[in-house]
């Protein structure tokens, strides 16, 4: 039955005759007193309870040949935090003692080792480490590097960085967009952007250049330098470096603008590279591409971002049509809407003929169509528009850019029962939303495009059948022992990518003792590409993913203090089941329970099936390095992993 009303909200409602049947590394959270190289006495009840740990003994190792290896830092790396760091490695036997630039460094009953140490000054970049056992002294020395920037002095013959001047001529905007005019220099210099009619704009100090929270969670922080008082100035070669900035109007940066820099009697003009400004009386478009030769059209889509590298939000099909509206450094600006501007890669695009025209997306009647084990809504709309599907529990909400809709009669072939209720609603004149209202929550979808019809197809997957007795009896689990490529390495060099995959077969065995078809997504040492096993994984027809993983932390957060157990998810419906899980692996390792995250990961974001990462333990500790290493503690793991998703379709087995 359709219902259409005069606000432009239309409503089908379908009736039925029967009733339905990708750690992230934890916050350090705030400073902790912490005696160098020892971790930190336990906390008491409540918020910060460290729990008892469940893991097996560190096996001893004694009166062995001492062998010294550093896993990291290695030797010459570039170390990215200003105080203290970690340091961690072997040295072959138990029974020593260790120092690491004079302080004692703890050494596990195998001989390996985890330091939390000062960084060395800058002028003795290093760390000197003392294995001693008796009157045995072994020696090593491993060096590092800081980053390095060009000093500016307080006083003396005026300096600006040049290097750090922003935009730069790979720049792309509107005529009348505000552009980010920056440059470091002396705190006590003035500075402006003159433009090619004269008009100077002065530049303002900022106390950091962490323009965004993407480049502060990447530790590029400019250490905060007070702006001079009374035209006070720092010591001799003190390095008083600061960002300046402004915004300035993108036609005033096209040609001939200049940034100049004032101290005392000296002065510097610095050209400002011209951007590039787009005609507004002309418009540029794009079709966007795929770079992956991997899988069907189904598998293949192109990221779109919020700011450029950012994380990713809309994944687009390729051929679709875009709006160009601006261009910076290695990311390219495509408008989904006259509201909605993104970032994709510029190799992710292919601009079209000058004079090429607009496509125009008209939706026709929706079409909702019921099979098996999926119900697909199809709706024409001659190209391919960009879209957004964004679930919420019995829900499913479809946005359309660059779409109106004018659905007219819209067939429901067949009585189903999944979809109930679908609404569309025509947001702004270039944007339009549709609502699925399901009679159970959200499970799967694909996002699929018709050439034949010329229609998106929003399908829509189905809860499997589940017996609550025997809730993994008859569904394919993908398995998915995390790396290689990449991965972490433990103090003993226990390799992230190898540690996981017994784990990953027991589960697969455990599976199948349950009536379960497990597909792994590698079975061998060799590397599998993270787009690779999302495509097995659907080809498969996956009722749930779990990826296997360990964790690790960056430079610069105490691993003392900020170690333990989660598990993480992407899409909505995949919530659940990391919690389930998380649970399990919390109640079996006794470590903390750093919780369940959102978070943007390759594997996690293919929609047919929930899915979930999980990062058991951290693999640079030398105890949980060695509990990786025990045939048990791994069958630990696997049965977890097994009774979360046991759990999670009991559940999904009552709604």
């Amino acid at each position: 039955m359709t219902n259409i009303t005069k606000s432009g909200v239309a409503v089908f409602t379908v009736l039925s005759l029967h009733a339905c049947a990708s750690a992230p590394a934890p916050s350090a959270g705030p400073p902790t007193s912490v005696t160098p190289g020892r971790p930190p006495a336990g906390r008491g009840p409540g918020v910060g309870t460290i729990p008892v740990s469940r893991l097996p003994a560190v096996p001893a190792v004694r009166g062995a040949i001492l062998d010294v290896k550093v896993r990291y830092p290695s030797d010459n790396h570039l170390l990215t935090t200003r105080d203290s760091n970690f340091i961690l490695g072997s040295l072959g036997s138990g029974d020593v003692t260790l120092t690491i630039n004079g302080v004692s460094i703890p050494v596990a009953p195998n001989g390996a080792f985890l330091g939390w140490v000062a960084n060395p000054s800058a002028m003795a970049s290093r760390y000197d480490l003392v294995v001693a056992r008796g009157v045995d002294t072994v020696r090593r020395t491993v060096r590092i590097r800081y980053g390095t920037r060009l000093p500016l002095p307080a006083s003396g013959k005026l300096i600006i960085d040049s290097g750090t001047l922003q935009p730069s001529s790979r720049t792309r905007v509107r005529p009348d967009e505000l552009v980010r005019v920056s440059v470091r220099a002396p705190n006590n210099a003035s500075l402006w952007v003159e433009g090619a009619d004269g008009v100077r704009r002065p530049l303002i100090p900022l106390a950091r250049t962490q323009a965004t929270a993407i480049q502060a969670l990447a530790g590029k922080v400019d250490p905060i330098v007070p702006v001079p008082v009374n035209g006070t100035q720092g010591a001799s070669g003190e390095d008083v470096g600061v960002t300046f900035a402004t915004d300035v109007v993108g036609r005033r940066l096209a040609a001939r603008a200049q940034l100049i820099a004032v101290r005392g009697g000296d002065t510097i003009r610095l050209p400002i590279p011209a951007i590039q400004i787009n005609d507004p009386e002309s418009r540029v478009l794009a079709m966007l591409r795929s770079t992956s030769t991997i899988g069907a059209d189904t598998d293949r889509v192109v990221n779109a971002r919020t700011v450029p590298d950012g994380t990713y939000k809309w994944l687009l099909h390729p051929g679709t049509v875009l709006e160009v509206t601006g261009r910076q450094n290695g990311s390219t600006r495509v408008q989904l809407d006259p509201s909605l501007d993104v970032w994709v890669a510029n190799e992710d695009l292919v601009t079209l003929p000058e004079g090429t025209a607009m496509p125009r997306r008209v939706t026709g009647g929706l079409r909702v169509t019921p099979s098996a084990d999926w119900v697909d809504l199809a709706i024409p709309v001659g190209e391919r528009p960009a879209f957004l599907v964004e679930p919420d529990g019995k829900t499913l909400v479809l946005t359309l850019y660059g779409v109106q809709v004018n659905p007219e009669i819209s067939p429901i072939l067949g009585n189903d029962t999944l979809i109930r209720r679908i609404s569309w609603d025509q947001v702004t004149s270039d944007r339009a939303r549709i609502t699925l209202t399901l009679s159970r929550p959200v499970y799967g979808w694909l996002s699929l495009w018709d050439e034949s019809r010329r229609a998106l197809v929003l399908r829509v997957r189905r809860i499997p059948t589940i017996d609550p007795a025997h809730p993994l009896a008859a569904l394919t689990i993908a398995v998915d022992p995390g790396h290689p490529p990449a991965g972490a390495t433990g103090p003993t060099g226990l390799y992230e990518g190898d540690a996981v995959l017994p784990v990953g077969k027991l589960v697969a065995d455990l599976l199948r003792e349950r009536g379960a078809n497990p597909v792994l997504t590698r079975t061998t040492l060799g590397p599998v590409g993270l787009t690779e096993r999302g495509v097995a994984s659907r080809r498969a027809d996956a009722h749930a993913f779990v990826s296997i993983h360990l964790n690790a932390l960056p430079d610069g957060v105490n691993p003392f203090t900020a170690n333990g157990t989660s598990t993480l998810f992407y899409h909505q419906p995949s919530e659940p089941l990391a919690r389930l899980v998380e649970t399990e692996l919390v109640a079996r390792f006794g470590l903390r329970d750093l919780g369940v995250h959102y978070q943007n990961l390759a594997v996690a974001r293919p929609s047919w099936y929930p899915a979930v990462l999980t990062e058991g333990l951290f693999v640079m500790l030398p105890e949980q390095e060695a509990a990786m290493r025990d045939v048990g503690f791994q069958r630990r793991y696997a049965e977890a992993i097994v009774a979360g998703l046991e759990a999670y379709f009991r559940e999904l087995s009552k709604q």
